[in-house]
Formats: C-alpha cells, structure tokens, sequence
C-alpha cells in the first residue's frame, strides 16, 4: 500500500526528527535506531489492521451517483402551476395530449371538436405555456 508506506516513513521521521538530539550527527548511530522505528511503526499498523476493518483505498470505492429528484419535481410544480393559469378549452387539450397521452385524433373525439381545432388550441396553449414559464423564469429547451 503505497499511501500507508508514504504514512510510516513520514512518521519515522518526525520521531528521527523530535530524536535527532540523541545522534549527534552520528549516522551510524542512526541507522539501526530508524530502522527499529521504521519495523514497529509497521507491526503497530500491522495489529491496528487486525482489531479494526479493513481501510478501504481511494481507488476501490465506486462512486454511486443518485439522481436528485427536487429540480424535476420543482419544475412539474411550476409547469402544473403555468397550465392551470391557462384558458379552459386550451388546459383541456393540453391535459388531454400531454398529460395523459392522447393524439390529436383521440382528443378531439373525446371532446366532440375537429382535430383542426384540437392542433390550433394546442398551438396557442403551448404558445402561452412558453410565456408563462419564462416569466417565471423556467429554461426550456426547444
């Protein structure tokens, strides 16, 4: 583990460091000393391992992405908002083609009109719908 490694060779020598007193600049001092530091700066992380659970590294961690819902969900509520301000006979044909699914042929028996009239109330209902949800300052795309 490379990180770990990085982790006990910087703690060896902050204790060499705090120690160094002790050497006098004699390195051959030095040496077996750092070397024992080093050896049980090792069995100490060897043992923590086996009381806690396995750290786990960086690299092994797979990132889990949720899509966050409330943009959606806000932007519905203000849609809904925007139809509802909407004339009756245009709310009609929307709720009807949009919300729940007809076509234009659907709709316009369903409503006894001529699917002539259920594509020029659509028109002017989309047409207001963009104005309405600009002025509430919603982005849509075309």
């Amino acid at each position: 583990d490379w990180h770990r490694a990085e982790d006990l060779l910087q703690e060896a020598f902050a204790r060499a460091w705090r120690h160094s007193a002790m050497f006098d600049g004699d390195i051959d001092k030095a040496r077996p000393w750092l070397f024992t530091v080093v050896r049980n700066l090792v069995i100490d992380h060897h043992r923590a391992c086996r009381i806690r659970p396995v750290e786990t590294q960086l690299s092994d961690v797979q990132e889990t992405v949720s899509a966050d819902e409330s943009d959606r969900v806000l932007t519905a509520r203000v849609v809904a908002e925007a139809v509802a301000e909407l004339p009756g006979q245009q709310r009609e044909v929307i709720t009807l083609m949009y919300f729940s699914g007809y076509t234009v042929t659907q709709a316009a028996e369903r409503l006894g009109i001529p699917a002539g009239t259920v594509k020029s109330r659509s028109y002017y209902a989309m047409r207001e719908l963009r104005r309405l949800l600009a002025d509430r300052g919603v982005l849509l795309g075309d």
